[in-house]
């Protein structure tokens, strides 16, 4: 019981650190839009994320050798799942981030927040098909955080555009994201599958850029702020943050953790591009969060109780 706490603790802190990560990677998204068509954007991102997943994987390899260890992933997954997992989880995260990517070009950032946090409702209606019921009360907290990104985000204008549509379409591309990675995370090396999807999304994304927008040099060297933050922090350190975070965690309540990057995209527009929050925003903030909240402490520790006496009186 204390080690599936503290290894929920421990998903809940790497979810939180991905969440933060991302919400200030719309500042950059939106910057990088400024030099380059998406798909070369994100092109380059992906592979500069997969590029400094290398030596942390070769460290972590000699480290395995020097202790004379064998993970136990590696005992009993093949190779070919490791791969078959990086190939799928890349090419839905390709897609997924080409829809964002154009959508936020037609769309006001309110709503390119608000309509991708959507996955937060999407994750546990999905999850049904797989068996990967959530309990009660984390329906509730979806509820609560639905609210809370909708006083967020939206304001006077409710209609929906071609960007709404496209990052529709990519919130329901990234709840497959999430149960992608919550599938094969447990079974491989998480570093590793972070880094093989991130090679398999760039190479996708080059493809599409080639034949669809200009490729210069010059346009690296223009936006080579946003790409380093995009690359190294927003690919690299947060999205491997999310496989080592899922690992421990129910897909429902990693997509509740993972919304609260609307969050911080607000809280980083305002201190980062001078942006205000009105009170409107600042009730959504502190709604999502309980909602959050709601999802992870109470309800889901008595659960835990019942469990584990129904163990004890089986045994």
């Amino acid at each position: 019981m204390k080690k599936k706490e503290q290894h929920r603790i421990l998903g809940t802190f790497f979810l939180l650190m991905a969440a933060v990560v991302w919400g200030i990677a719309f500042v950059a998204q939106s910057e990088g839009m400024r030099y380059m068509g998406p798909f070369y954007f994100n092109g380059i991102r992906f592979a500069l994320g997969g590029i400094v997943l290398l030596p942390v994987i070769l460290l972590m390899d000699k480290i395995s050798i020097r202790k004379k260890e064998t993970s136990e992933n590696n005992r009993k997954v093949p190779p070919k799942v490791l791969l078959l997992g990086g190939i799928i989880c890349g090419f839905i995260l390709f897609v997924a981030n080409g829809f964002q990517q154009i959508g936020i070009m037609y769309s006001t950032v309110g709503k390119a927040g608000f309509i991708t946090t959507l996955y937060i409702i999407i994750v546990p209606i999905l999850g049904i098909f797989i068996r990967k019921i959530p309990a009660w009360n984390v329906w509730i907290s979806v509820f609560i955080a639905a609210i809370g990104l909708f006083l967020l985000c939206f304001k006077d204008d409710l209609s929906l555009s071609l960007g709404d549509l496209l990052l529709l379409a990519c919130a329901f591309l990234f709840s497959l994201h999430i149960l992608a990675i919550d599938y094969f995370s447990p079974k491989v090396h998480g570093v590793k599958l972070s880094c093989i999807q991130f090679f398999v999304s760039s190479i996708c994304c080059f493809l599409v850029a080639i034949f669809r927008e200009q490729i210069t040099f010059q346009q690296i060297q223009e936006g080579i702020i946003p790409i380093l933050y995009a690359g190294i922090m927003s690919c690299g350190v947060a999205y491997t943050f999310q496989i080592i975070g899922q690992k421990h965690m129910e897909p429902a309540i990693a997509s509740l953790l993972l919304s609260l990057e609307a969050v911080v995209s607000v809280i980083a527009g305002f201190l980062i591009l001078g942006q205000r929050l009105s009170p409107q925003e600042l009730s959504g903030c502190l709604i999502v969060f309980a909602a959050v909240i709601l999802a992870q402490l109470p309800l889901h520790k008595k659960t835990s109780q019942v469990e584990l006496a129904m163990e004890e009186e089986a045994a």
